[in-house]
């Protein structure tokens, strides 16, 4: 008897261990969520629910590039994780400016 149960226990230890959710390696803006998030359930919903309505509104009214740019560098997090809440804020918002051009620096007449 005590073998059976011990033959059902590891049997089931690989199910057990599948239905864990672990970070998908294969998907990197999903993984990219996961990091943001922390892993946390509900922020990840809120990241690709984001995602998704953010891309499909560039898909649709296909913002100018200096709009997409600069929305890109504002959710931005650590260079390379995008806060995709923040993108769909700014990429969705009627009042966003493109940026003020840069100004030349004058030189000091040094030779």
């Amino acid at each position: 008897m005590k073998l059976r149960l011990t033959f059902l226990a590891l049997a089931l230890c690989p199910a057990g261990a599948a239905a864990r959710s672990d970070p998908p390696l294969r998907n990197p803006a999903l993984l990219n969520i996961g990091f943001v998030c922390q892993w946390q359930q509900p922020c990840i919903e809120r990241q690709q629910k984001a995602m998704k309505r953010s891309l499909a509104y560039v898909k649709k009214y296909q913002p100018p590039d200096w709009k997409v740019q600069v929305c890109n560098k504002n959710a931005g997090r650590n260079g390379t994780r995008v806060d995709w809440v923040g993108y769909e804020n700014c990429i969705t918002n009627p009042q966003s400016r493109p940026p003020a051009p840069a100004k030349k620096r004058r030189s000091n007449g040094a030779t």
